[in-house]
């Protein structure tokens, strides 16, 4: 396997650097955050993910079609404009989103922790298996040692 600098221990048919193929750039996880409330013009897609250049915002977006992780669905003939939605794969991020961003939460100096919003309290990120029952520990995870 020829040495890879930004994944240096994955092979190619790893899951991680699969998921990475797709999703594993500077801005794609920000956008996917910035739809899961719902819709959003590519205006506001520019506001919403602070620092992008349109140019790029263009690119990711057909890329993350591409990818069948987000959709564009027009709501205008004249002139020709569309709004952006996640499809069902894009939604199954969001959790992957949480952990990333629990660790960025923990490990950033100005990062908040996600809070429930219900009582205020910082929230934790875990693995859980729902045959057992329980959470699941990093070194019981098969797919965690392959990494």
């Amino acid at each position: 396997m020829p040495y890879d600098p930004v994944m240096p221990h994955q092979s190619a048919s790893s899951p991680l650097a699969a998921a990475l193929e797709r999703v594993g750039d500077r801005w794609s996880l920000l956008l996917v955050e910035a739809l899961l409330p719902g819709p959003r013009r590519f205006n506001e897609l520019t506001d919403a993910v602070e620092g992008i250049a349109p140019n790029i915002l263009t690119d990711r977006l057909r890329r993350l079609e591409a990818e069948r992780v987000v959709r564009s669905r027009p709501y205008s003939e004249r002139p020709p404009r569309v709004a952006y939605e996640l499809t069902a794969e894009g939604h199954e991020l969001a959790g992957a989103l949480r952990l990333l961003a629990d660790w960025g939460s923990r490990v950033a100096r100005d990062a908040e922790p996600i809070h429930h919003a219900v009582c205020g309290t910082p929230v934790e990120a875990r693995w859980y298996c729902p045959t057992c029952d329980r959470p699941v520990e990093a070194s019981e995870a098969d797919e965690l040692r392959r990494v």
